[in-house]
């Protein structure tokens, strides 16, 4: 064992303890390790309970470095996320056959690549072999067994990321930042699984606890065929991703840390000898660490003895590549490098290693991402050059996530108005009742539970403005169970639901309280508040130093209603509860515009949306002219051009040009038009499609 022979140099234990100081700087410590976890945990809930309440029977998982925690923000590593479709039985033996729903049989024999099954159809009226084609991909062999085409499910998971998508092996995308994968889950683990259970091992590492969990995690089929095969186009590849996982979950700060240096060391100086068609991979990376931790003493695994576990796993990695073999961790008969490393770059990575390791790893000194190298330079703790970043890696795994709530709570806003069933109010109604239900019946984990709060609270915001909106057309009083809802649901971020509040109460004629709502508001829009979107990426501005302390202390649940500023929207059925300006919004299109959609304006340009701070100042500009008082309204207006004229301001919001318009509709309200019209002309030029600002300028001048 190469592992034996390699010695401890005297400084690495007070290298050690730098180099943890140090990655902790760099987002790689215990509290951003849980709050990396705790978002991409939200993340996947929200993705599966907003599919699932829809009946679409899918259960989405995040896997990898960023929702392990062993990441940072110079390793710049996607997202990886899995889609398990489980309305389709997977069978490892015919006892696992299910009446009226979708059936397959796994099937292998000595041919069959390692890793790999096909997939037999089975009959869904009795346990029988299917005899016909049922999809245009289906292969029949000698035999006459059906088998499912991995093909027909890239192909169709494809067509949903459109024409310009990216494949990579069973991962399909329309983004480098994230690989997604379909995938369809084992009613039983399968014998490549089970031997791993049953395995003799050093007795180091899975404690038992871990061991005994991970027993009860299912595993995945993906549509990925063993390259060269014969069968390659019907063979699907078994992986164990949820066992990972776990065992990811369970490792403590310094497993983690070394399993970032490792894929430092990977990317900046171990790769850049490769040939273009050789990969090594950060998985190289993890199963090393898995089969050293394994073997290495749990008291090692110590601040002190961080450098020494690295090597241990440096020294892992060559007995690889000088076997020429890389065992997968989990599923027994598998050669990671197959097909994938060829022998003349194991070599040649084997002695870049060994030189590394020979060289009492100064290469450290030479790492370039995350400043890590100067870093471990400074012998100071604290380097006015080199900041913390954790408050940053927290501020934005929030914002990242409370982007994604928005973005499907838009979606699931789409869905309902298009329902010509049932409309947008028992759409609404019914989703709540479900939501509702599941919490309170315990079958949402805690992560589920906090998604559902969030889109019970938003949706019954939307749903006492949508009430309001009736009383308001038809001259009725608004009923004292809304006035309730609107007091229940002020929390869903810091601004738009108190200013959908304000809109609702100037259209109903009270421009006082109106007043008094948007004094609170504007209050609350302090520095340390971030506005958020999801009709379009977020702009280019980094957020606050107060906001990422306040980012960094917080949950990101609590972040995300305490600090988050959500864009207004109001959907058609909320008209009589907007500025009348509002409602050319949300009948934007003129001629041929809505063929110019993008696949996300389509679900939001049937609505009206604004920026939260300009709209406030809008609102304040049409309250303190009900209410006399002009100074107040110039100021308000004087306000909403500071946001256009400020590049800062101006370049950091999503609707640029309905606050344009906004703006143009003040200018006409004091007469001047020729300078409204200047401002619709500007916000067409900057957006001449699916703009209102199209509108306007027809009503001012009567040309198109």
């Amino acid at each position: 064992m190469l592992q034996a022979m390699f010695r401890i140099p005297p400084f690495f234990p007070s290298l050690s303890v730098l180099l943890c100081r140090k990655l902790d700087a760099v987002g790689a410590n215990g509290l951003v390790f849980d709050r990396r976890r705790d978002a991409f945990l939200h993340r996947e809930a929200m993705c599966t309970i907003t599919r699932q309440d829809y009946r679409i029977n899918v259960v989405v998982f995040h896997f990898g470095s960023q929702s392990e925690g062993t990441t940072t923000p110079g390793l710049q590593s996607d997202i990886d996320m899995l889609a398990s479709m489980n309305d389709i039985n997977i069978m490892l033996h015919w006892s696992d056959w299910k009446r009226e729903v979708v059936n397959f049989l796994m099937v292998k024999d000595d041919s069959t690549p390692s890793q790999h099954y096909l997939l037999q159809r089975v009959r869904s009226d009795e346990p029988l072999p299917e005899t016909r084609v049922v999809e245009p991909d289906d292969v029949i062999d000698s035999q006459g067994r059906v088998f499912l085409s991995n093909l027909s499910v890239i192909r169709s998971f494809a067509q949903a990321f459109g024409a310009n998508h990216l494949r990579r092996g069973p991962s399909i995308s329309d983004d480098e930042d994230f690989d997604y994968v379909a995938a369809l889950p084992c009613t039983s683990l399968p014998a490549e699984i089970l031997a791993w259970f049953d395995a003799l091992r050093p007795g180091y590492w899975p404690p038992p606890e871990v061991f005994e969990i991970a027993r009860q995690c299912p595993c995945f089929l993906v549509a990925d065929g063993d390259r060269g095969s014969p069968t390659e186009h019907i063979e699907w590849r078994i992986t164990p991703n949820l066992i990972e996982r776990h065992l990811m979950f369970s490792l403590n700060n310094v497993q983690k840390k070394c399993l970032i240096v490792l894929k430092m060391l990977k990317k900046q100086m171990v790769t850049q000898h490769l040939h273009e068609e050789c990969k090594f991979t950060t998985f190289y990376c993890k199963t090393a660490l898995f089969f050293t931790l394994e073997r290495t003493p749990s008291d090692l695994w110590r601040e002190q003895g961080l450098m020494e576990c690295i090597v241990r796993c440096l020294h892992m990695i060559r007995e690889f590549l000088i076997q020429g073999e890389c065992p997968h961790y989990i599923v027994d008969n598998v050669d990671l490098f197959d097909k994938k490393l060829c022998r003349e770059c194991q070599v040649k990575l084997e002695k870049q290693i060994r030189v590394m390791i020979q060289d009492d790893m100064h290469v450290l000194f030479n790492l370039q991402i995350d400043d890590l190298g100067e870093r471990l330079m400074q012998l100071h703790p604290h380097d006015e050059r080199f900041p913390d970043q954790s408050a940053s890696v927290c501020s934005k795994l929030t914002l990242d996530m409370s982007n994604l709530y928005v973005w499907w709570f838009t979606k699931i806003c789409k869905q309902m108005c298009d329902s010509r069933d049932t409309g947008f109010y028992q759409c609404a109604i019914d989703l709540i009742n479900v939501l509702t239900f599941r919490q309170v019946n315990g079958t949402f984990s805690r992560y589920e539970s906090n998604c559902a709060q969030f889109l019970i609270t938003n949706l019954l915001s939307s749903l006492a403005s949508v009430a309001s909106s009736y009383c308001i057309q038809t001259g009725q009083a608004v009923p004292r169970d809304v006035w309730q809802l609107y007091s229940e649901t002020l929390d869903t971020d810091v601004a738009s639901s108190r200013l959908k509040l304000a809109s609702m109460l100037y259209c109903q004629g009270d421009v006082y309280r109106s007043a008094c709502v948007l004094n609170d508001v504007q209050q609350r829009l302090d520095n340390s508040v971030i506005f958020v979107c999801s009709c379009r990426k977020p702009p280019n501005e980094q957020p606050s130093e107060a906001f990422c302390e306040y980012a960094l202390r917080h949950s990101n649940p609590e972040t995300l209603t305490r600090k988050l500023a959500f864009c207004v929207r109001f959907i058609r059925e909320e008209m009589y509860c907007a500025p009348a300006i509002l409602w050319f919004e949300m009948y934007r299109s003129v001629g041929d515009d809505v063929a110019y959609r993008t696949y996300l304006e389509r679900d939001w340009m049937d609505r009206a949306e604004v920026d939260a701070r300009p709209f406030m100042l809008y609102l304040q500009y049409l309250t303190f002219g009900g209410l006399r008082e002009r100074q107040r309204q110039l100021q308000a207006l004087q306000g909403l051009w500071d946001i256009c004229l400020n590049r800062v301001t101006f370049d950091s919001m999503f609707h640029l040009e309905t606050v344009a318009n906004l703006l143009g509709h003040c200018e006409e309200m004091e007469g001047h038009m020729e300078l409204a019209l200047r401002l619709y002309n500007a916000s067409r030029d900057y957006m001449p499609r699916n703009n209102a600002a199209n509108l306007h300028i027809h009503r001012l001048t009567g040309l198109q």
